[in-house]
């Protein structure tokens, strides 16, 4: 059975959220750095791979390097690029 179906599923989408006005702290808000899917598509050397990636996963980045004229995997190699650099600074 699926999550959230079913006697017991139900019986959790129909419970309410108690909120309260309580501080839970300092929050501190974190700079994007992120880029927008558009802008993952661009040309450069790679070394093959095999990864197992989700179902939902593949359908998003082949979605986008449909939009922009590109393959799924060059967009996915891309976000992994941009990522990389940032955090290897």
């Amino acid at each position: 059975m699926e999550p959230g179906t079913g006697e017991k599923g139900n019986r959790y989408m129909k419970m309410k959220i108690k909120y309260s006005n309580t501080e839970i702290g300092k929050l501190e808000v974190i700079k994007d750095f992120l880029p927008k899917p558009e802008d993952l598509i661009f040309k450069e050397d790679a070394i093959k791979v095999t990864l197992n990636l989700s179902k939902s996963s593949i359908e998003f980045f082949k979605e986008i390097a449909q939009k922009h004229g590109s393959q799924y995997q060059k967009v996915i190699r891309n976000l992994l690029d941009r990522y990389t650099s940032h955090f290897s600074q």
